[in-house]
Order: C-alpha cells, then structure tokens, then sequence
C-alpha cells in the first residue's frame, strides 16, 4: 500500500470529555518535513487515541486509501502536496467521501486560503506553525465533529465561540443565483467582510456612517443566512470566485 504505515496499539484515551474508543483510522498526506509528520503522529495517537495513522505522499494514493474503505475517518491534507493546492480537487475529494473528516495543513496564514478551504466543506484549516496546545486542540475539535477556524483569521473578529462551531452552522450552501438578489451597495459591503474590513473602515472606505454599515450587514447575512461575520466571509468567499468577481 502506497505511503508509509504507523501503528500504535489499540486502546482508549481520555480526551477530557470521556473515553475514545479504539478501531479509528487516520489519513495523513504530507510533504518531506519529518519533524512535523512526527508531531502529528505523536498528537493523532497518543493525545487523541488514534490506534493507527497512514501517511502518504501523494493525492493519488490518499484517494486509492479512501476508496478502500476501511475505518479511515479522519484525513489531514497538506496544501503543499502536488494536487492539493487545487481547490476544485479538495472539493471533489470531500464531496466524494461526505462521512470523513477533512481538514487543511498548511504554512500559510493567507486569508483566501483559510476562507477557501472552510468554503468548500472542510472541516478546518491547521496552520502548522501553532503551538503544541494548539495543534491538539484544532484536530481534536474537528475529529469531534465540530470546524476549527485559526484565532489569527484577520479581522474577522473571530470569538472563542465561533471558532469551534457545528459545520452545518459555519457552512451555508450558497446558490449563486442568490446574488442577483442584492443591492450594489450589499455586493459593496460583502466585498469588504471578505477583505476582513471592521465597521469603522467600511465606513470610512464608502463614505457612510457606522450606523448604515450595519444596516447594510444586517441585510447581507440575512440574506446569506449567515450569523456572523464569519460565516458571512466563508460564503462571500466563494460567491467572489464567481459572479461577484470584476463587477465595479
């Protein structure tokens, strides 16, 4: 089988909210920095009772691995990997293998990418320069079903609650159409959410009072059926790859 094996012993792990049951199986695509593939092994089995963890190299084989079926629920990408910096092809990978856990590895701090790999259903973005604490803490937050958003999101003002919320709350399906339905003003305003903007600088950036900037934010996330500014830019997100792109 493609990619190297490593196997630990099967047993439980006390995670803080109760016991792990063994029998789980986690997908590791990485690039040739042993040191960081070390850390995730250490933290995928003895921090979060993963019995075994595959690696592999290439796009190819962790797709070959997932077909096979087996109790692989859980995958970490790395965005350097040749095929993983094409955000068509996540997509497809997660939209193919809807019941596994997915999530980014990466170096980059790049706004587009954290909002893209959230856009398109992964279930988070780990940057690998965060702490010990903090490694454990985003992997175990999204094997546990929740979509870990990295505290450094600029601007986004991103509370303690929103970066470990439900992926049905985070990810809303938006139909391109839904566009059409918004004021030049609200495609304005959604641009600048995107670009992490506060209040105060899209207030200053067209002109308008505070007071209607959230007028204007209001009706956005009504519109997308977002909650937070969050949510709204992991929508805008995608809505900007396509029909709001190049209009004035």
């Amino acid at each position: 089988m493609p990619g190297s094996r490593t196997a630990g012993s099967a047993r439980s792990v006390y995670n803080g909210a109760g016991f792990r049951s063994s029998g789980r199986t986690a997908l590791v695509m990485a690039g040739d920095d042993e040191s960081f593939r070390f850390v995730l092994r250490s933290i995928l089995q003895d921090r979060l009772g993963f019995p075994e963890v595959v690696e592999t190299t290439s796009s190819e084989a962790a797709i070959k691995l997932l077909r096979c079926g087996g109790d692989i629920c859980l995958v970490l990408f790395d965005l350097n990997m040749p095929g993983m910096n094409n955000w068509q092809n996540l997509r497809a990978v997660r939209e193919c293998f809807p019941l596994v856990r997915m999530a980014v590895v990466s170096d980059s701090r790049d706004r587009h990418d954290i909002l893209m790999a959230l856009s398109i259903g992964l279930h988070g973005y780990v940057y690998k320069g965060a702490g010990i604490a903090e490694l454990v803490r985003a992997i175990g937050l999204i094997d546990e079903g929740m979509v870990y958003v990295p505290s450094f999101l600029p601007d986004l003002r991103v509370t303690g609650s929103e970066m470990a919320v439900g992926h049905e709350t985070v990810i809303n399906q938006i139909e391109p159409e839904i566009v059409q339905s918004m004021t030049s003003r609200q495609k304005e305003i959604l641009r600048l959410l995107v670009d992490g903007k506060s209040n105060k600088g899209m207030a200053r950036a067209l002109n308008l009072s505070e007071g209607t900037i959230k007028f204007h934010i209001a009706a956005v996330f009504r519109i997308l059926g977002a909650s937070n500014r969050v949510e709204a830019a992991i929508s805008g997100a995608t809505l900007l790859q396509g029909s709001l792109r190049g209009q004035p």
